[in-house]
Order: C-alpha cells, then sequence, then structure tokens
C-alpha cells in the first residue's frame, strides 16, 4: 500500500533514500512545465488573434505582458505563503489555479476575458517559478547542484523545444482555443504526483506579510509597462508617458527606501551586499528581456516575413529547441567543474551573436541559415541556464534563499515583461517608420533583433563582474 500524503519530510527521506530528492525535483519539474507551457505555445497563436480580434500588435501583446507582469508580480509574496501554508500546500494550490485558467481560457470568446485567464495564468505560473531552485539549494550537495539544476532546467526547456510544433500543430487543426489546454497533462502529473510526494508543511510562524513592499513593486512594475506601451501610443514626450514613468521611478525609490526601515520586507535589500548575487540580478534582468523578447519575436518573423505556417514556424525551430534539452545535461556537470560565471559569459556572448545574425540577414535569411541561427543560441541559452543560477546563489545563507531565489526570478521576468512590451512596441515603430511593404517589415525586425543583441552585451559586461563565492 502506498504512504500517506500526510508523511513528513524525514519519513519521506527514509522511505526512499537518496532518490527521494530526485524524485521531487522530477515533481517540481512537471509542474513547471505545465507553467513554461503557459508561455511559448502561446507565441505562435499571436497572428491568428491578431486576424480573429482585429488587432494590431501594440494591443495583442497584452496577451503576453498580461501573463508576464502577472507572473512577475505574483512571484513576490512566494516566500512568505511557503512560510504560512508549506511547500506541499502552496504548489497544490498553484496547479489547480493554473488548470483552472487554462480551462477558462479554452472557453473565451472576448479579448478582455482572454487577457483575464492569462492573468491568471501568469498568478499561477510566477508562484511556481522559485520552487524548483530552491528545492535544488536545499536538498542537494554543493557538488552537484549543477546536474540537479541541469535536469530541471532540461524538463522546462524541452516545453518550449516541442511546444511551437505541437502548438501550430493544434492551432492548425482546432483553433486557438486549443492552445490553452496544451498544459493540461502536465497540470495532472505534477498535481498527482505532489499529493503523493511532497512532505506535510511543518508548523511554522511566518513573519508578517509586508503588503505595503508587494503593492509598491506591484505598482512599479505595472506602470513600468503601461510607460512602455505609452511610447507607441502618445511618444516619449508626451505627458502621459511622462507619469507612467515617473510613477514607475517612484514606487520603485519608495520601496527602496520601505525596505531599509521596514523589520521584515519582501526582499531584504542586504542581499544586494553580496558582489555575485547584485550583478545576477543585473544579467537576470538582461537575459530576461533578451530571452522572452526572443520567444515572442522569432514564431512571429517566421510567419509575417518568411510566410511560414503556424505548423511549419514550429517545426523549424524544433532542431534548436532538441538541442537545447540535449546540452543541459552537459551544461549543468560543466558547470559543477567550472566557475560558472564563466560559463555564462560563453553563454550569452553566443546568444549575442546569433541575434545580430539575424539582424544582418534579414529576410534574405536561407533555411539552413535559419536552423544554424536558433541552434547557436540555443547552445548558448544551454550555458546560462544552470551556471547563473549557480553563480548568483552559490554562497547565500540558507535563510536567505527564498528570498534571493524568488529575486532572481522576479528581475529576471520584470526584464521578460520589459522585454515583450518594448520590442513589440519598438517593432510597431519601425514598421510605420520603414513602410509596409515586406522590405519594410524585414528591416524593422532586423532592428529589433539589434536591439535584443545589445539587451545580451550588456548582460555579458555584468556578468564579468560576478565572483564565485565558496559554497557553504
Amino acid at each position: 500500500m502506498f504512504f500517506q500524503r500526510t508523511a513528513s519530510l524525514d519519513e519521506l527521506t527514509s522511505r526512499f533514500g537518496g532518490r527521494y530528492k530526485w524524485m521531487v525535483l522530477f515533481t517540481l519539474a512537471f509542474g513547471s512545465v505545465a507553467s513554461v507551457l503557459s508561455t511559448t505555445s502561446f507565441n505562435v497563436a499571436i497572428p491568428t488573434l491578431m486576424r480573429e480580434f482585429a488587432l494590431g500588435q501594440d494591443k495583442i501583446q497584452w496577451a503576453i505582458t498580461g501573463f508576464m507582469a502577472a507572473m512577475t508580480i505574483s512571484m513576490l509574496p512566494t516566500p512568505w505563503l511557503l512560510d504560512r501554508f508549506g511547500f506541499r500546500r502552496c504548489f497544490i494550490g498553484t496547479i489547480m489555479l493554473l488548470a483552472a485558467a487554462s480551462i477558462a481560457g479554452s472557453l473565451t470568446t472576448q479579448f478582455s476575458f482572454l487577457v483575464v485567464t492569462r492573468i491568471l495564468q501568469g498568478t499561477a505560473a510566477g508562484l511556481l517559478q522559485p520552487f524548483g531552485t530552491l528545492a535544488v539549494m536545499r536538498l542537494f550537495p554543493a557538488e552537484i547542484q549543477g546536474r540537479a539544476l541541469g535536469i530541471l532546467s532540461f524538463s522546462v526547456v524541452l516545453a518550449p523545444a516541442v511546444a511551437p510544433t505541437l502548438g501550430g500543430l493544434l492551432l492548425d487543426h482546432f483553433g486557438w482555443e486549443a492552445i490553452f489546454l496544451i498544459n493540461l497533462p502536465m497540470c495532472l502529473v505534477a498535481g498527482v504526483a505532489a499529493f503523493y510526494l511532497l512532505p506535510q508543511a511543518e508548523a511554522m510562524k511566518p513573519s508578517p506579510f509586508d503588503w505595503a513592499g508587494v503593492a509598491l513593486l506591484g505598482i512599479a512594475t505595472l506602470s513600468s509597462v503601461e510607460s512602455v506601451a505609452s511610447l507607441h501610443d502618445s511618444g516619449l514626450w508626451s505627458w502621459r508617458t511622462g507619469i507612467f514613468i515617473t510613477i514607475s521611478l517612484s514606487a520603485f525609490l519608495l520601496f527602496a527606501l520601505h525596505a531599509r526601515r521596514s523589520a521584515h520586507p519582501i526582499v531584504k535589500l542586504e542581499l544586494f551586499a553580496d558582489r555575485a548575487f547584485a550583478m545576477g540580478t543585473l544579467v537576470s534582468l538582461a537575459y530576461g528581456f533578451g530571452i522572452y523578447a526572443s520567444t515572442y519575436l522569432i514564431p512571429v518573423f517566421l510567419q509575417n516575413v518568411l510566410g511560414f505556417s503556424a505548423t511549419a514556424a514550429g517545426l523549424t525551430l524544433l532542431p534548436a529547441g532538441l538541442t537545447l534539452a540535449a546540452m543541459l545535461p552537459i551544461t549543468g556537470h560543466m558547470a559543477d567543474r567550472t566557475p560558472p560565471r564563466l560559463i555564462a559569459m560563453c553563454g550569452l556572448s553566443l546568444f549575442c551573436l546569433s541575434f545580430m545574425l539575424f539582424a544582418m540577414m534579414g529576410m534574405r535569411i536561407s533555411y539552413a541559415e535559419l536552423i544554424g541561427f536558433t541552434v547557436l543560441g540555443r547552445i548558448g541559452l544551454a550555458m546560462i541556464l544552470p551556471s547563473l543560477t549557480l553563480a548568483a546563489l552559490r554562497g547565500m545563507e540558507h535563510h536567505q534563499l527564498p528570498q534571493s531565489s524568488m529575486a532572481i526570478s522576479y528581475v529576471r521576468q520584470l526584464g521578460g515583461v520589459f522585454g515583450v512590451a518594448i520590442s513589440a512596441v519598438f517593432l510597431e515603430w519601425r514598421t510605420l517608420e520603414n513602410g509596409s511593404t515586406l522590405s519594410g517589415i524585414s528591416s524593422a525586425y532586423s532592428e529589433t533583433f539589434m536591439l535584443l543583441a545589445a539587451a545580451f552585451g550588456f548582460a555579458l559586461i555584468a556578468a564579468g563582474q560576478m565572483k564565485r563565492k565558496p559554497a557553504h
């Protein structure tokens, strides 16, 4: 007979021995895959949604940025929620929210309600983000943390590898509504496994919840996104854009002042006294900008400029995704034997190079070059994923891990919000400037790809300032 669902961590560890931490890792990986599928599979539906709801790039991107803004903000209370309700309840409850929002999204007929369901999906995905990293840093010894993060990343990026292809097939045969349902099998597997494998939470007394801190960071995040969208509608020097930029900067400044004075801030500023962590947050910000903008732009570029169908676009990206998945266990093992900072720098260089090549070739790109450039970028991404986390978090104190892992995820997602919003608005602006001919549209995409290359160049500079600290 299977074990009781109320088993404690010590009981489960005793029952399963050394393999228990790997079982937990794969359980959390299924949940991460479900959240990632909610993001990556949706991108291939953007051209269809533009036609279905008669909206432009600047409006349709709210289905993406709404998801990502919610994903970013919802990460903030994760450490407090873990203390208040425990790992098990938080994970299972979040999986249930993700599944419910996905089903509701498949039934919508209004774009406004579609955005609402995307926001709910993003909320669940944001809560799920720090779980895997936190489990690795707590359950695994330092000498195999890179390998564990590589395997965790492998499961997460395998979803984007197959999501464009699977999403394209579902879109072409069943319509955009089917895209919302793509993550339900993973939600089911993760929920059932968590019910049996995650331990019952121990009684804890969490510190008071930092409502003011979460409110300030939430206002800063939302106003930042709105200020980017206002650049397209009203221009840089309009009062509307100025107001949102002022609100955003003021909210971030007020949060910094609040965090210095509060006894229990949602993010303690003392974390940034660690140089590797501080530089790691800058790398994560720029990296999030580039990676999320690229997953938004490349499928749209293949369809709008090169004339691919949704299925063909997904198949074109499949080799790069499979390469990424295959490389991650290797680069995770490398991160245990080589300074993670150096591996991250090499990966950022390759990613930057791939987008420079996209920008230079434009619509003249051949099919072989298209495959090669995307594969090159994904090799770089495989080097970044496990090494950046280790370089930033290895050496942090045990009690700092919940907030530090959440903070790294938050700034990465904040960069992603900026990346999708800025690239969509920038692309719309450059298309208007260059003309609506195929050549003009291609030039607009080339200029946007160069913008992404600049973001990875900035991340490379910040990564050079990271110093690996000895593991505790």
